[in-house]
């Protein structure tokens, strides 16, 4: 049967609320606003039934080109032939600084019905968007290179709000824990970049609240952050440096992730015993003392050490101990600098890692060791599906470098025969 043709002027008969949705799926004000010209019930939708409308300056080259006066009135003229926008986001990177006032005009316009705002806008002078959007339905809460200072939990609460993401804000220490308490429903927290005024360089920095469930923390430098956090689900640290990282939790832990992260003391408490994914990379860590860190993990599913480096020259990952832990772990990727330890004292025993399914490794200097590590890690994955391998092959190589990559790619060749049921794959940088 074919397809039935659509019937002549199909577009006459769409209600004007769907085509509402039409152009909010387009999303930038500059496709919209072309759209909307279509006909006179476009532009009825437009102007009452739109409810998503984004300004960036990566989306249309002549943003840039325009002056701040004229940027200002198209922005201004766009937004106030709208009713009811619920989702708005002005991402003006790159761009000249606004007048405070057209800012403050497109917030106080929309902020009755926004649900979602993106504000990444500098202006003369700083603007307070709490104050502004405070007290109303906001949901969602991204705001970069803006201060944020003397927060007023009485006056500036945030009732609705489930996800606040905050780049490059100035703000202290003390101002972003008020701020926290003052969204009670907040379960997404992500902060990156900030420039956190600190009273007393030595001290910490406190963030208490009970509904939060994922946060993630990035380019941070800070002596002591101190998380209190019920319900916290997913714990996400990069590129940070601290002195002492703590988390005062009840157990609801489900993923840890450490990437690039320099960190003396790190404590998650009782957080471990659903722990589900544990994934960290470029971290140097003492195995012993991480170990105890996770060792009650026993619902751990996948388990990533990536160019993790020892504290201790002569610490190795006792892969005995992992299958022993971690009954449930059916996805194992390591990657670190392997010496003749790791072979011997990491895969002595008979134990095997029965229900993991999918087995990565690495190496960045390949060498004989990397291929007995491969088949001592295989003879004890009596299950596995897939197996990847990453290695680095840098660009000049040594004739002996040569040598013992073709060996080794002859080494996996014959063992593969022997391991027909299981899929290899190679992933070179």
């Amino acid at each position: 049967m074919g397809l039935l043709p659509l019937p002549k002027k199909a577009m006459e008969h769409l209600p004007v609320e769907v085509i509402g949705n039409i152009l909010s799926r387009l999303g930038a004000a500059r496709d919209v606003v072309i759209a909307s010209s279509t006909c006179r019930k476009w532009r009825v939708a437009w102007r009452n039934h739109l409810h998503t409308l984004a300004f960036n300056s990566n989306d249309w080259p002549l943003y840039h080109e325009l002056t701040r006066s004229r940027l200002e009135i198209i922005v201004t003229q766009t937004i106030f032939q709208t009713n009811g926008l619920q989702c708005l986001s002005i991402v003006m990177d790159d761009v000249d600084e606004f007048s405070a006032a057209p800012v403050i005009a497109w917030l106080m316009y929309t902020r009755e019905t926004l649900r979602e705002l993106h504000y990444n806008v500098r202006t003369t002078p700083n603007i307070n968007i709490l104050e502004i959007c405070g007290r109303q339905r906001l949901e969602v809460l991204a705001l970069a290179h803006n201060t944020i200072t003397g927060v007023e939990p009485s006056y500036q609460k945030f009732p609705c709000l489930k996800s606040l993401s905050l780049s490059y804000v100035s703000v202290s220490a003390l101002d972003l824990s008020i701020f926290l308490t003052a969204c009670p429903k907040v379960e997404v927290l992500i902060l990156i970049s900030l420039d956190i005024v600190m009273s007393d360089p030595h001290a910490s920095m406190e963030l208490s609240t009970n509904s939060l469930k994922d946060i993630y923390v990035e380019a941070i430098s800070l002596d002591k952050i101190i998380l209190e956090a019920d319900s916290l689900e997913k714990l996400q640290l990069k590129d940070c440096t601290l002195e002492v990282f703590e988390l005062v939790s009840k157990g609801k832990l489900r993923l840890l992730k450490i990437d690039d992260v320099s960190v003396i003391h790190l404590d998650i408490g009782e957080s471990a015993e659903n722990l589900e994914i544990v994934d960290v990379s470029n971290f140097t860590i003492m195995w012993s003392k991480f170990h105890h860190m996770i060792a009650k993990s026993s619902k751990l599913r996948k388990l990533r050490l990536w160019a993790v480096v020892f504290d201790d020259d002569d610490e190795v990952v006792d892969i005995e101990t992992i299958s022993a832990c971690f009954p449930q772990l059916i996805h194992l990727s390591l990657s670190y600098e392997l010496r003749e330890a790791a072979i011997q004292y990491g895969l002595q025993g008979s134990f095997q890692l029965e229900n993991v399914v999918v087995l990565e490794l690495g190496w960045t200097v390949i060498s004989d060791l990397f291929s007995q590590w491969v088949v001592g890690l295989l003879e004890r994955c009596p299950n596995l599906r897939k197996l990847v391998i990453h290695g680095v092959v840098s660009e000049t190589k040594t004739h002996e470098e040569c040598n013992t990559l073709a060996k080794f790619t002859s080494f996996i060749v014959r063992l593969m025969r022997k391991y027909l049921k299981i899929d290899v794959q190679f992933e070179y940088d």
